[in-house]
This record gives C-alpha cells, structure tokens and sequence, in this order.
C-alpha cells in the first residue's frame, strides 16, 4: 500500500473517530482538532513498518489512530502552555474555546490514545503498551528539557540534541517500533527500525529548525524567523552563542536581551550573523550526518530491499530530499 492510501484512510478514520459522542462540549474540540490537518507522519510511518511484515490495516489501524491522537493531544497543551493563538492557521483550542477545554479535551484525547491503541493484539499488547508508555514518559521530559533551555544561554549542542530526541525523534521511533512488533517482526528489526525513526527524527527537527531561518514562506507553510524573534534555544542559536566572538557577540545578546525590536530588523540581524558564522553550514551537514545514519538503520532491517522501497520513498519525501 502506498504512503497516498494510507493518508487517506487515516484521515477517514480521524474524520469519524468521536462521531456521536457526548457531552458536545468535551469532544467538539477533540474533532476540531484532530480536522485542522496535519501530515500523519507518525500514523504513516507505524502502518509502513507494519506493512514490510503484514498488510492486514484493519489490525494497525487503531494503533496508528492512537498515535496520530496523542500527538495532536501534546500540540493542544503545548498551544496552551505557549498561548500560541494559531495552528495550522487555525485557532488553537484555548481561543476558540477556552483554556478548561483545552485541558479537558486534551486530557481526554490522552484517554482516548490508550483506548485505541490497548485494542491491539492481546500476545503484543504488552510491548506495544510499554513502548507507548515508556515514549509519552520521554516527550515530557522532553518538554520539560525544553522549558528549562528557555531561561539559558550556556545549553550545550550535546543537550539540545538529546532534547529534540525526547521532544520529537521518539514518537517517530515509537511508530515504527509498534508497527514493527504488530508485524510480528524479530527484535533486531524491531531495534533497527527504531533507530531508524531515532535518527530520522533528529534530521527531521534539525531541518524544522533551519527551514524557520533559511525556508522559503510559501513552502514552509508559516513566516520564517519565528525561532529567531522567541529566542528559542535551536541548534544554530546554541552554535552562534558558541562560536560569535567580541562585536558579533555583543550584537547578538543585544538582540536576545531585546524586551522590543522590530521583528524583520531582528530576523536579518541575526540571520546575518549565523552566515557569518557559517551555521547555516554547519546545521545541513547535521541534518545529513543523521539522515544518513537512519539510511544505515534502515539498509540493516533483515527483509529484501524492494519490501522497503515505500518507507525509503517517504523518508525521502518527509526530508523534502531527492536523492
């Protein structure tokens, strides 16, 4: 089955998870959500993994629904706890309803994942449970690891990286794992495909990072710079903070330490600086080191190479890659 496909039965089956459900109120928002779009890269990933072992969907596809639905239940707190106004140029929950809601909505799209996802097969169900558990554990620290980098400048390129690893790379590992052990797949792919999501994760987030400063607004689908005007703690900040000496350095505290500033000003600013600097340069050849080394992951999983070929194609395509 093709990536296409399987898109659009997971859309179809978000589009009728809460379908008459009460009270209103409580699951309104939990359809709006999950309505808003979005690129179901992890439910996707979990049903293409499980398809290299098996291809019955109707098997997977609870599990891949749980997934997509815990993910979007940790954009909705992180919209709260950011009181970010828009998502996928929509209105995030907290403004078009109210920030009980979202609480309450977000606390029962959580419920709602375990539902799914412990309607797995009852020989696999404790794996599948312990990965999920053990990841949604991760993510949080994660986040937290996230919060705690706000009010730092000294946060080491090591420490960033395990932060993304939490925060993003193991929801992505998490998917292929359990799609791998409903596939009934032996423990070395098992391994070897969650390295692959690890790694595919790490290149994923770092080029998020660098599409914010150097992506075209038209393709990257939102205003670049935003990380740049939040100060936000990414690899090529952590790397300029590092590497700027005497004016570039002073130029660029200044900016951090700016309470006002016009935002294009500050975005040119600082975009200068890092090619100064040459982070730019520094951030692909990351992105590349780790898209490699999940290629590497992915080339040890012990099944013929043309059973991988779709999961290839859409890593390649997630990574808006050609080669």
């Amino acid at each position: 089955m093709s990536a296409e496909e399987i898109l659009t039965r997971i859309n179809d089956s978000l589009d009728h998870l809460v379908d008459g459900k009460q009270p209103v109120g409580l699951y309104e928002p939990i359809r709006y959500v999950l309505s808003i779009g979005g690129k179901r890269i992890r439910p996707t990933l979990m049903i293409l993994a499980y398809n290299l072992y098996k291809d019955k969907l109707q098997e997977i596809m609870p599990a891949a629904i749980a997934l997509e639905t815990y993910h979007n239940y940790t954009l909705l707190h992180d919209d709260l706890m950011d009181n970010a106004d828009m998502r996928r140029g929509k209105a995030t929950v907290h403004k078009k309803w109210n920030a009980n809601t979202a609480i309450l909505s977000g606390d029962s799209m959580l419920v709602l994942a375990y539902q799914l996802m412990a309607q797995s097969d009852a020989h696999m169900l404790p794996a599948v449970l312990n990965t999920f558990t053990k990841t949604a554990l991760e993510i949080g620290e994660g986040q937290q690891f996230d919060m705690d980098f706000e009010t730092r400048d000294d946060v080491a390129e090591e420490e960033y990286i395990e932060m993304i690893r939490l925060k993003t790379s193991v929801l992505l590992a998490c998917a292929l794992k359990i799609g791998a052990i409903l596939g009934g797949a032996p423990q070395a792919d098992i391994d070897n495909l969650y390295k692959f999501g690890e790694q595919i994760g790490l290149a994923f987030q770092l080029q998020d990072d660098y599409l914010d400063v150097y992506g075209d607004p038209s393709v990257f689908g939102k205003k670049i710079g935003g990380d740049i005007t939040s100060n936000k703690k990414t690899f090529m900040l952590i790397q300029a903070l590092n590497k700027a000496t005497g004016n570039q350095r002073s130029e660029l505290i200044r900016w951090i330490n700016a309470d006002t500033f016009d935002r294009d000003e500050k975005v040119a600013a600082v975009t200068r600086i890092y090619n100064e600097l040459q982070v730019d340069r520094l951030a692909q050849d990351k992105i590349s080191y780790y898209f490699n080394e999940s290629q590497r992951f992915l080339d040890a999983v012990n099944i013929p190479s043309e059973r991988k070929e779709e999961l290839k194609r859409y890593a390649l395509r997630m990574m808006n890659r050609t080669y």
